[in-house]
Order: C-alpha cells, then structure tokens, then sequence
C-alpha cells in the first residue's frame, strides 16, 4: 500500500500579461485599450503526472500561456468576463482530459484624459492600484449552463472628511475609543457580485458576446452606486453603509444573486495640539495610521420573498 495518495490538484499558468488596443473601424486612431494580467489553471486527469512522474497528460503552462495570448489577438476581450468563457471552453473542449477551468483576469483601470478640451482618441491616465476582477469556475461535466462567475472592483481607495459617525457601541473595561459623530471615513474598496447562471445564461452564450451590454452595465452601476452612496451617507457605521451599498446593487441588477463587501476602515487619528498653548484642532489635522485597521465584511443576499 502506497504511503499517501493524491486528493486534489491543479496547475497552469499564472501572471500571463498583456495590452490590447481596440481601433475604432471608422477612425484607426481612435482606440480602447486593455491592460490585463491573466490566470489559467485546468483541472483533470493529471494524476499519474504526480504520482508516477508520467508527464504524457500534461498540458504545458507554456502551452497555456501561448493559448491566452492567441485568443487575445484573436477575439474581443472586452469585458473581461466574455473572454474568461472563451478561454475555459477553448480548454475543455480542445482537451479530452481537462475536466474543469478555472481561470481570473486582473484588468488595470486606464481612462482617457482632455486635450484641448476634447477626449483625447488615443491617450489614457492609469488610475492607480484600482482594478476589475473577473473570477470564473467551470467543470465540463456540469455542461456550460452551470459555473461559479464573480466580478469584483478591487482596491478603489476613497476618503471623505466629514459625514462618518460611529457611537453607541458595545463598551468593556477593554474599550479606550471615543464616540463621535464627526470623522474622516477612508477605505480600499472591495465590491463582488456573484452572478446568477440561470438569469445570466449558458457560458456559450458569454462567450458569444450575447451578454456583454449587462456585464459592463452592472459593473458601471455597481461602481456608481458604492461611490454615491460613500458620499452622500451620513454613515452611522461601515458595516451599515456596506449593507446599504450591496442592497442598492442587487435592486439594479436582477442577473446578480449576492454581493460582498470587504472594507478596511483605514484610521486618520485627530492630533491633540492643546499641549501647545491651547491650540484647538476642530477636525483639521490628522495623523494617517499605518496599522492596525478594521477590516469589515458582509455577504448580502436578495430576499426572494420580497420579490
């Protein structure tokens, strides 16, 4: 009897970059562009591969990564989540022995800027650590109506310096935090929605592009919503501004069936001048933490009695 056996793996190829410009068809020197950094990893019968250093079923990652490249140049990648289906059909349809894909794409936010006051056609500012996730989870024996497909926004960082509260929470002989109804409120944003296979539609579909004017309409809408709503919030808490932000998302987008939210609540501690000749300090000079920070998270479902 052999001494341990193998029960679960995966492989492939992680951090598969590139650019891609899309040129306007009536106007070459208009473009769209996509920076993108890709992962693939497949899943099957690859055991022996482990257990018995037979490489025969192995598809190489060098492999996989040629592939992304070449259906990068091939096909439409806008919005991330079409190519995402493309890349996990080509591979389980075009390998007999790869069960299961699951693949995520990083895209970087780059935007146009004005020039002399109008959309410059091919000039982007890149908009700093902030990026659209896309997650995907795909087994071919299911069939292509049934996958796990995430979108996220990720590390969006915003700040207000008033309309923040928190009081009335829980005290101990642990608790040293003041009350307040006025303070600077700044996080890192992350926003997820799980999307419905059932209201979304088989991955075949996705790939086709049936779908694209919903992914780009509920990603538009998820971030304006998460940014209005920071804004315009008296927030009581983080934890009630999330639960706010993530009920608002699912109200615009029926195709979306859970939002999470995890926010960390990034601390500006107000400066105690008075040591020097009384100065006051009313909410205007503050010292940015490093750490620690809270860190907040809620999954918010849709109420289907309320439906």
């Amino acid at each position: 009897m052999a001494y341990s056996y193998l029960t679960d793996s995966t492989y492939g190829k992680d951090n598969v970059k590139f650019l891609k410009v899309k040129k306007d068809k009536s106007n070459p020197k208009k473009h769209e562009i996509m920076e993108a950094t890709v992962k693939v990893l497949l899943k099957g019968d690859f055991d022996v591969s482990y257990t018995e250093a037979d490489n025969s079923p192995i598809v190489p990652t060098d492999t996989v990564k040629n592939t992304i490249l070449i259906l990068a140049r091939q096909y439409d990648t806008w919005p991330t989540e079409k190519f995402a289906a493309k890349l996990a059909l080509h591979f389980t349809e075009k390998y007999g022995h790869v069960s299961g894909v699951t693949v995520q794409i990083y895209q970087d936010r780059w935007v146009k800027y004005d020039v002399d006051n109008k959309e410059s056609l091919h000039s982007f500012i890149h908009q700093g650590p902030e990026k659209k996730v896309t997650f995907l989870d795909y087994d071919k024996k299911n069939g292509p109506g049934q996958y796990f497909l995430t979108t996220n926004i990720k590390d969006l960082t915003v700040l207000k310096s008033t309309n923040s509260m928190f009081y009335g929470y829980n005290k101990c002989d642990y608790t040293t935090l003041k009350p307040t109804t006025d303070r600077v409120l700044s996080t890192d944003i992350f926003a997820l929605w799980e999307w419905s296979c059932s209201k979304l539609g088989c991955l075949k579909s996705i790939a086709d592009g049936q779908k694209d004017s919903i992914f780009d309409s509920v990603y538009n809408t998820a971030r304006d919503v998460t940014l209005d709503i920071f804004a315009k919030e008296n927030s009581p808490s983080v934890q009630a501004t999330m639960f706010n932000m993530a009920t608002a998302i699912l109200q615009k987008a029926p195709q979306v069936d859970y939002v999470t939210y995890e926010l960390p609540n990034k601390h500006y501690f107000l400066f105690d001048l008075k040591w020097f000749k009384g100065l006051d300090n009313d909410n205007e000079l503050f010292y940015p933490s490093p750490h620690p920070n809270g860190l907040i998270k809620c999954r918010v479902g849709r109420n289907q009695s309320k439906l």
